[in-house]
């Protein structure tokens, strides 16, 4: 009978805990931290800066996160600083690497590659005020490469053409969901 209760307050204890863990873990669900103030209606995106060795890799990023800044808000997105825009999204990209992964053992080629684009980027009203910051923003992305010599084409710019995109998806849901 003692063993039972025992048993049975250790589950008890065992799930509390349980319970605590996952409520202050910080998860939290789509949407529901949003920071960005009210009277946000027009964002000024220059251009990227580069500080990387990889050519034009500011315009594909920066060409990719306003059109996903464009598609995805309602906020007005203007790319030339005209004085009417109520913050700025700056960044620059300082890290581009394109690393293999794995090798085919038959021929020895590359059979997959990691691209990775680090960036520093932040949101600033035009008051001053920070909305959103990270210096060390981190992007990776695995691609498959053509394993077909007859049909083998360079796939490291469209793999960066999606790479971007997705980059500047997973960067504008940072800002919008305050990550």
């Amino acid at each position: 009978m003692m063993r039972s209760r025992l048993g049975r307050w250790t589950v008890f204890v065992a799930c509390v805990v349980a319970l605590l863990a996952i409520t202050g873990c910080g998860y939290h669900t789509s949407g529901h931290a949003v920071r960005l103030p009210d009277n946000l209606h027009t964002i000024y995106v220059p251009m990227f800066d580069n500080t990387t060795q990889t050519f034009r890799v500011e315009q594909t990023i920066t060409a990719a996160v306003i059109q996903e800044l464009r598609s995805r808000t309602s906020y007005r997105i203007v790319t030339t600083n005209d004085g009417t825009a109520d913050a700025t999204l700056k960044a620059t990209v300082n890290y581009t690497a394109n690393s293999p992964l794995t090798y085919d053992s038959v021929t020895g080629r590359i059979s997959s590659s990691l691209i990775t684009v680090g960036a520093k980027a932040s949101l600033v009203s035009n008051s001053g005020k920070v909305l959103w910051d990270n210096p060390n923003y981190l992007y990776r992305e695995q691609y498959q490469v053509s394993r077909d010599v007859a049909s083998f084409f360079d796939e490291s710019n469209p793999a960066f053409l999606r790479v971007a995109n997705e980059f500047a998806k997973s960067l504008v849901s940072n800002i919008l969901e305050a990550y």
